[in-house]
């Protein structure tokens, strides 16, 4: 993508202060969008966009929670006037547990954040993407959106409920101009599991299918498929599933 793909374009970007959401702020900006950049810490949301420079600002929020993601919204809106590209990337990890291990609250949390969360934006920033004629929303799936033994069941669940998400949004708006699509990442060098304790029957379990995953890849390689889809490059692809995973989801 050039420097000027999304000039005049603003994105809002969430999960933006480290790992992929990061790259995807930083990437939308080199290619010549303003962007929101929101994280549920606030202080690494500033970290990114202080190194993005007079291109974005930064926003707290929980996007598990309908007023604080309300407040993000407006925030955006206050700053921009407009949202033309979404990327709902904020999202955490489960503990590797097996069905009969998880629990209710470990399962709803993580389908708190990822699915509802997902939902809770996406419900937010629709209507000004109606208003103002269109828009491209790219949300971060994952591999365990498309296999059974990818990662523990809650977000594996979650991640399956976002690619339905995905095409339901896809189907309902397309001919409204808003395009949905999701990248797939397979392993990247991200600090989402720094501080979870994975339970070793589940990784024991698990460790067949994710031994398939083992090459690692870069946030900035997702950060450049979500930049693909938003972009007009992607213009005729809407509700796309796209694995970014090295050919994992091949095997």
């Amino acid at each position: 993508m050039t420097s000027s793909t999304f000039d005049n374009r603003i994105a809002l970007i969430t999960g933006a202060g480290s790992g992929i959401g990061r790259a995807m702020a930083v990437a939308f900006a080199k290619a010549g969008a303003r962007v929101v950049v929101c994280d549920v810490d606030l202080a690494s949301a500033e970290r990114t966009a202080a190194d993005i420079g007079d291109a974005a600002v930064a926003a707290a929020a929980d996007v598990s929670d309908e007023t604080s993601v309300a407040a993000l919204v407006e925030t955006a809106i206050g700053a921009y006037g407009r949202i033309d590209v979404l990327c709902n990337n904020a999202g955490i990890m489960d503990t590797m547990a097996l069905p009969a291990d998880v629990t209710v609250g470990q399962w709803e949390r993580v389908l708190r954040v990822n699915l509802t969360g997902t939902f809770l934006v996406t419900h937010a920033v629709l209507p000004h993407m109606l208003a103002q004629g269109g828009g491209a929303i790219v949300n971060t799936a994952s591999e365990a959106g498309i296999r059974g033994g990818a990662a523990g069941v809650a977000y594996t669940a979650s991640k399956h409920g976002v690619v339905g998400l995905t095409r339901s949004i896809a189907w309902a708006y397309a001919k409204d101009g808003i395009r949905c699509n999701a990248i797939l990442p397979g392993p990247t060098a991200t600090g989402i599991a720094a501080n979870l304790s994975f339970d070793p029957a589940g990784l024991n379990r698990l460790a067949p299918v994710l031994a398939l995953g083992e090459r690692m890849a870069q946030p900035e390689q997702m950060a450049d498929a979500a930049l693909f889809l938003a972009s007009e490059a992607a213009s005729f692809v809407n509700g796309a599933i796209v694995p970014v995973d090295g050919g994992w989801s091949a095997a």
